[in-house]
């Protein structure tokens, strides 16, 4: 199945990877690229990338396992993984839904994601598990 964001085609399963190519991932996406966003917590500000969603079982690593390095801060329940050999970020296990990985838009192969138009941005320095009690 083959779905349109804005003037961007997106098949159900679609190839992504960092700058050097070392990492390759499959995303599954359905529905195509679900809710992009933005976020203003202070890694997200420093990569600026936009974000979408998939389920855990929604990204295999085709090739590049190896090059992946894990960064986790504060909580340490995000993990955010990024290529070793160019610094890219690929993708991250979210934090306000473990469930979920949150995947590089500027990633996927064929997506522009200047073509997306207007995207959100979430609050992340006020993020909700933060709240007290």
């Amino acid at each position: 199945m083959i779905k349109r964001v804005g003037n961007t085609v997106i098949q159900d399963v679609h190839r992504a990877t960092c700058h050097c190519g070392g990492v390759e991932l499959a995303l599954s996406l359905p529905n195509g690229i679900d809710k992009p966003r933005r976020c203003d917590c202070s890694i997200c500000r420093r990569k600026g990338a936009i974000v979408a969603s998939v389920k855990l079982d929604g990204i295999r690593i085709v090739k590049g396992e190896a090059l992946l390095k894990l960064y986790q801060f504060n909580t340490q329940t995000a993990k955010h993984y990024f290529c070793s050999e160019c610094g890219i970020y690929t993708h991250h296990q979210r934090r306000s839904d473990p469930t979920e990985y949150g995947f590089n838009v500027g990633c996927l192969e064929g997506v522009n994601p200047f073509d997306l138009g207007d995207v959100v941005t979430n609050d992340g320095v006020n993020h909700p598990a933060d709240k007290p009690g």
